[in-house]
């Protein structure tokens, strides 16, 4: 096998396959990123099991083949040589790296022994999305799973595709985020994936500078995601997830409209004061035209005031600060709508119209 490739064309692949790729792992193999060069381009591929992205890149091919490279060092080499021209030949065990003034021999390993990858994409489960949707949506959820791996069903986000839209939910116990998106669809699943797959995902979506719609493809126990060139196959998770919408308040007492940005950088403040008493804990209190949050620790305390639009009881509410700010964050609109039942029940973080977000906080019990 011998090809040449651009280093700034191989290295965005390596750093895209990368992605794959566990330092935990107790398979060999699993170290090293799969090659092959075929025709006019060469494929690379590395996996973990659970999650496999293989991508590919244009080169000019001397000779066909393919070889497993180990990937730590081979990912720092060719990030660390100059911007010209790679030649990679790959010669009884060894592969060599050439440029017009370095050159480098690795050991290579029998690309046989790689793992092949799932047949999930001839399947007829299929679905576009626009990216900056997938995103968005990846986005606005991966942020509250749990990474407790103690309860494995929470540290995944539910990929709902129901006849009329797709929603994503995330939870750690103590918060839900929902986001939804209006779509016809012609098939219907519920899927767990793991948060941490698709944050890689989303960095993929990040790195890529096409307008595309991603596609994916559904099987029993594996999911496709095409981006691109560049193909991401994962397990489902088999587990089954908190039957959210049973969670979800049907109604309040109290609903306060505030400006988002007023909002966040006001907790962001009163959130200097709650970290130093170690709970991260703030005080909201509902009151007519406004809503104060104060906190206080040894060092001192904090009031913030803002003006809001209230419908309903007044009312005093302990959070996490940590928690509404995490989902302030994530939300674009200007305006929201924030919706209270009583001081020991969850609050619900709406947009003014529509259903595209909802963010579920459990409250702190004020002493």
């Amino acid at each position: 096998m011998k090809f040449s490739c651009n280093q700034q064309l191989l290295n965005k692949a390596l750093s895209t396959v990368s992605k794959a790729i566990t330092s935990r792992t107790t398979i060999p193999i699993l170290k090293d990123i799969y090659l092959e060069a075929k025709e006019d381009k060469v494929l690379l591929r590395a996996s973990d099991l659970n999650l496999s992205i293989e991508t590919e890149i244009i080169c000019d091919v001397e000779s066909t083949g393919s070889v497993a490279i180990p990937s730590k060092l081979f990912i720092e080499i060719v990030r660390k040589l100059p911007n010209q021209h790679i030649t990679l030949e790959n010669l009884n065990g060894q592969v060599s790296l050439k440029t017009l003034t370095s050159e480098f021999n690795l050991t290579s390993h029998n690309p046989d022994d790689f793992p092949s990858f799932n047949t999930v994409e001839s399947l007829d489960k299929r679905l576009l999305l626009d990216r900056e949707v997938l995103k968005n949506m990846i986005r606005r959820t991966n942020f509250s799973a749990s990474v407790d791996e103690s309860r494995p069903n929470l540290t995944g986000i539910l990929f709902e595709i129901e006849k009329n839209s797709l929603n994503m939910v995330s939870s750690d116990g103590f918060r839900i985020s929902v986001s939804r998106e209006e779509m016809q669809n012609k098939i219907e699943e519920n899927l767990v994936i793991n948060a941490k797959i698709l944050s890689e995902i989303f960095k993929i979506l990040s790195e890529s500078t096409s307008d595309d719609d991603v596609e994916i493809v559904i099987g029993d126990k594996d999911m496709l995601v095409k981006i691109d060139n560049t193909k991401v196959f994962l397990r489902v998770m088999d587990v089954k997830y908190i039957a959210y919408k049973e969670i979800l308040p049907k109604d309040y007492s109290t609903i306060i409209k505030v400006d988002t940005k007023d909002l966040l950088s006001a907790i962001e403040r009163a959130s200097l004061m709650a970290k130093e008493g170690k709970n991260n804990l703030i005080k909201c209190s509902v009151g007519e035209g406004f809503l104060t949050i104060t906190s206080r620790s040894e060092e001192g305390s904090v009031k913030e005031e803002i003006f809001i639009d209230k419908n309903g009881e007044s009312l005093d509410i302990g959070f996490n600060s940590k928690y509404v700010i995490d989902a302030l964050k994530v939300i674009d609109d200007d305006e929201i709508l924030i919706e209270f039942k009583s001081n020991l029940s969850p609050c619900a973080i709406k947009p003014m119209e529509g259903s595209e977000f909802q963010y579920l906080i459990l409250p702190v019990r004020i002493v």
